[in-house]
């Protein structure tokens, strides 16, 4: 299974409470289980507002369990940020 970084920005970093964290997970939808899991509350709301960028790539509208995760990998979790 895979070890990935996950790092939250803006309102994602205040409802988690951490700036990154690890999880092991497959792909982008297992990872954001492990999220919810691990963050129930305000994250889950937020989570449904965010993009998200593994290993700086944007992932757009594919489906999170398309998206494979790679070891070492990095999940960014990016709310809407005011301003453009």
């Amino acid at each position: 299974m895979p070890k990935v970084t996950v790092r939250y920005w803006a309102a994602a970093k205040a409802a988690a409470g951490v700036a990154e964290e690890p999880y092991e997970a497959a792909t982008l939808a297992e990872a954001l289980d492990g999220v919810r899991e691990r963050h129930p509350g305000e994250l889950e709301r937020v989570l449904l507002r965010c993009s998200f960028l593994v290993d700086g790539a944007p992932v757009g509208t594919r489906g999170h369990e398309t998206v494979r995760l790679a070891d070492g990998g990095t999940v960014e979790v990016l709310p809407p940020f005011a301003g453009g």
